[in-house]
């Protein structure tokens, strides 16, 4: 699978690679998160089972934050996104997970992700958070968010999902268009989003 650093030229991704600034911009940005307190819009502790209902290759928004009481790095410190992102696609390429989008915030991973049948989601994602705190002291949130999408959220409902999530640097002032956002695994980009990986499978 292709990593895709959209709409970044292969200078800047060196830039980045090298641990340059982004910008003042996103620099003030930044600022402002780590004075923010804790966001308490996600729960504190949310414990999970994949049912095994759960037909192969269904689709989950995972939302992962930071636990912000603790200080520490931002996801996107130089020091971080690369290995973040390299372990994402480790675990893909070893059938953890697939991923369909998966993106870095400052204080959270965005990610729209499947499971094999025979793995717990729950176990997967505890793996990979611990991974990350042992190696990196990455603490994170107790537990993490997920939506399943529903067959009627295909489509064009699953396009604008994945817009959204892209949108989100954008939203929080962090780049002036998602296609500047460099810490993202987004296969599907090169055909505009527009496709659900399941129905590309049919």
């Amino acid at each position: 699978m292709e990593r895709r650093w959209i709409g970044l030229s292969s200078r800047r991704c060196q830039l980045l690679a090298e641990g340059a600034t982004i910008s003042s911009y996103v620099i003030d940005s930044l600022a402002t998160l780590a004075q923010m307190k804790s966001y308490r819009g996600f729960p504190e502790r949310l414990h999970h089972r994949v049912p095994h209902w759960v037909e192969p290759g269904a689709l989950f928004h995972i939302r992962i934050r930071l636990d912000r009481e603790n200080q520490q790095k931002m996801l996107i410190d130089p020091s971080l996104p690369h290995a973040l992102l390299d372990s994402a696609t480790l675990y893909e390429t070893n059938m953890r997970w697939h991923i369909t989008l998966f993106l870095l915030m400052p204080d959270h991973v965005h990610a729209v992700l499947s499971f094999p049948r025979d793995k717990s989601m729950s176990e997967v994602i505890r793996d990979w958070k611990r991974f990350h705190n042992r190696t990196y002291r990455v603490m994170w949130q107790e537990g993490y968010f997920d939506h399943r999408l529903r067959p009627d959220e295909r489509g064009t409902q699953f396009s604008a999902k994945l817009n959204y999530i892209r949108q989100n640097p954008v939203a929080a002032g962090l780049c002036t268009r998602a296609e500047e956002w460099p810490w993202l695994i987004d296969p599907f980009a090169s055909k505009g989003g527009s496709v659900c990986p399941q129905d590309d499978a049919s």
